[in-house]
């Protein structure tokens, strides 16, 4: 009713003369109620939270704790479209790093793998493969090379049935490897067949094969030059485009339920031809007929030799 008092200043009158009689020593008469007081008192009928104020401080605090709350990487960053968006940056950022490093890693191992592979030099080509020329014998070698690699993207592709994460790069990069071991083989025996095998040992020729294969051209062992930069440290940074390159191009290798195998054996027939069609054409200019090579030395061949051959790659009519 209009003529009676408010149910909140009677309350308040209430406690003060509570206070009074017990003896207490409470606030002055028209000082105001401390806030710990305020805040002790159960909410009053008949007034509502905007009155009070306490849920609207609540509110305030949680808000500001969750727009500082840090992130996993121990940034504080509001969780905004701009937040969102620098740390979708940071997860390429790391899937790159992540890339590099596994690219970084089959580069090293390719480069290890080099030396090891063995090479059959002219003598032993011509024996193998009596009364051809120095083209039939090319093509010998390279049709041999090109059903090597199919059978290796085929392997690969059967063994992709079930694809799980993990295993599939592994099996990616057991196929570039492999694949890089049967051409670097390709590219050193053309080199012998059209007379342009590079000076130097086995280690210095092998690094040679390695940025032939990398490059997709013949060694001019003619100009200096070209030499000295396949035996430089640039090799390294393009093998590993090359590498990386590869890895695009066998992803469709590792489709299941066997498309991946004929999507392999066609593709790793392919590029291994179109690489032996570059060297041949870059050997044919600098080629040395067989009646004018000097005597040359047999080659070396490596102590063990690289287990990412094929058995029976040497075998006569291969």
């Amino acid at each position: 009713m209009a003529g009676d008092t408010p149910f909140r200043k009677r309350r308040l009158r209430r406690t003060k003369s509570s206070e009074a009689h017990q003896g207490g020593t409470g606030p002055a008469e028209g000082a105001s109620t401390p806030a710990e007081h305020q805040a002790a008192l159960p909410p009053s009928p008949g007034t509502s939270d905007d009155e009070r104020g306490r849920s609207a401080s609540l509110e305030a605090v949680r808000a500001a704790a969750s727009s500082e709350m840090p992130g996993q990487d121990g940034t504080t960053e509001p969780t905004t479209g701009a937040g969102r968006l620098r740390k979708l940056k940071r997860g390429v950022h790391k899937g790159g790093e992540s890339a590099r490093a596994a690219v970084g890693q089959l580069a090293d191992r390719i480069i290890d793998t080099a030396p090891r592979i063995p090479v059959r030099d002219l003598d032993r080509l011509r024996k193998q493969f009596p009364g051809l020329g120095p083209e039939e014998l090319a093509d010998k070698l390279v049709a041999g090379a090109c059903n090597a690699t199919a059978t290796v993207g085929a392997g690969i592709g059967a063994a992709a049935m079930m694809p799980v994460p993990p295993a599939m790069l592994a099996e990616l990069a057991a196929e570039i490897t492999g694949v890089a071991a049967i051409e670097m083989k390709l590219v050193a025996e053309l080199h012998e067949v059209y007379g342009r095998r590079p000076p130097g040992n086995l280690g210095q020729r092998s690094t040679a094969y390695l940025t032939s294969w990398t490059e997709e051209r013949g060694i001019d062992v003619s100009r200096p030059t070209t030499l000295n930069a396949a035996l430089g440290g640039q090799m390294k940074r393009e093998l590993r485009q090359q590498i990386m390159k590869r890895m695009v191009r066998d992803l469709p290798n590792l489709i299941p339920f066997m498309i991946g195998a004929a999507v392999g054996a066609l593709m790793n027939r392919r590029d291994t031809r179109k690489l032996a069609d570059r060297i041949r054409a870059d050997l044919r200019r600098q080629q040395v007929t067989w009646d004018r090579l000097p005597a040359l030395p047999p080659l070396e061949q490596p102590a063990v030799p690289a287990k990412e051959l094929p058995k029976g790659l040497d075998e006569p009519g291969v």
